[in-house]
């Protein structure tokens, strides 16, 4: 059973954050359903923002529907991954490096977004070995998850073709052959492999995204793990320290950037416009970044999260309501700790249950 609070909440919205907050590893947080089950019921609209991903929408959704058996599952709409956002860029880049995320499954999602040539660093070591000679793939992984030379264009000692952008969709895992092939390119010849410019610059040969920032995250180990933000911390140090002190101009998506709050508000209002009539079958939204909503239907918008870092700190500087919860990565003393941290507006609370209907019962 789940609490009925006293009318339909026509202009309140939540957007949660997903690891620490709904799931801790793979396991369900058990407050979680309660809260997720309520708001389905009081048709409160509510999406997910994530600075995780690699899988597709539809993937992770479909997880998370089932981990916390929820009686109406999550449609792909309803969620924004760390990702995300990287489809509005698919007219401008043709041929692109993916980086990050299990198996082969962030080329899926690359290709699903429209980008037409997509390609992934166990390519380039299929294509030759010797670009990081101490890489983890196993020849099986090699022979089913990378491509043959003749297909990606890749010949590091011969012609290549160049590319146009590197995409880091996740963390990175064989982080010492994503790290040399990402500076590789950085500071090749216009995208070529295996070249070298001449000269230093703060503008890299080939730009750069990084899907999120976050240094730290919550697994089922009891500290938290580095994340891609300590990947991005390294790349941006050695390409310091390779161009002269020059820093790296890059792009960075993710909580708690303001690109990433304003898609998320698009998304998030695209919701309540579909909750509101009903109709789900039209294509969803495609915002562009960097453009905010000309206007919102919501009188507040509850951000929860575990991250002071990411999800309070991105939520407070948006003016949205924010919510902490203590089953992730935040700490009762964290604020003693760190008197820089971002406390959430709202309150603290030892679950996502707790602060969703506090905020209901507050503001119903």
């Amino acid at each position: 059973m789940f609490r009925v609070f006293r009318r339909c909440h026509s202009t309140l919205g939540f957007v949660f954050d997903i690891d620490g907050v709904l799931l801790k590893g793979h396991n369900a947080i058990p407050e979680a359903t309660e809260a997720l089950n309520t708001l389905q019921a009081e048709k409160v609209p509510f999406i997910l923002l994530t600075n995780g991903g690699g899988v597709l929408e539809s993937a992770r959704c479909e997880f998370i529907s089932q981990k916390l058996k929820l009686q109406s599952p999550l449609l792909s709409r309803q969620i924004v991954q760390s990702h995300t956002p990287l489809r509005t860029l698919v007219n401008k880049h043709r041929r692109v490096l993916v980086v990050g995320g299990p198996a082969d499954s962030a080329r899926g999602v690359a290709q699903e977004y429209g980008f037409r040539e997509v390609l992934r660093p166990i390519d380039l070591i299929r294509a030759n070995s010797n670009i990081w000679p101490f890489h983890k793939y196993s020849q099986q992984e090699i022979d089913e998850w990378s491509l043959d030379p003749e297909i990606s264009k890749v010949d590091v000692d011969g012609q290549n073709e160049p590319i146009d952008s590197i995409m880091v969709f996740n963390d990175p895992r064989d982080m010492g052959s994503d790290f040399q092939i990402i500076m590789d390119l950085l500071n090749s010849e216009d995208g070529l492999l295996g070249t070298r410019r001449t000269y230093s610059s703060s503008t890299p040969s080939v730009p750069i995204v990084f899907s999120n920032n976050d240094l730290l995250w919550a697994t089922d180990f009891k500290l938290p793990r580095f994340g891609q933000g300590a990947f991005k911390i390294m790349i941006q140090a050695l390409y310091q320290h390779t161009n002269n002190g020059k820093q790296l101009q890059q792009l960075t998506l993710g909580k708690p950037y303001k690109v990433t709050y304003d898609y998320a508000h698009h998304v998030l209002i695209d919701f309540y416009e579909n909750l509101q009539n009903g109709d789900f079958e039209k294509p969803p939204c495609l915002p562009q970044l960097n453009v905010a909503p000309a206007n919102s239907p919501f009188d507040r918008v509850f951000m929860v999260g575990d991250n002071p870092e990411s999800d309070i700190l991105g939520g407070n500087a948006y003016n949205w309501d924010t919510i902490l919860v203590r089953t992730g990565v935040f700490k009762d003393g964290d604020f003693e700790q760190d008197s820089k941290l971002a406390k959430p507006t709202f309150g603290t609370f030892d679950n996502v249950r707790d602060g969703v209907f506090a905020a209901l019962e507050k503001y119903a």
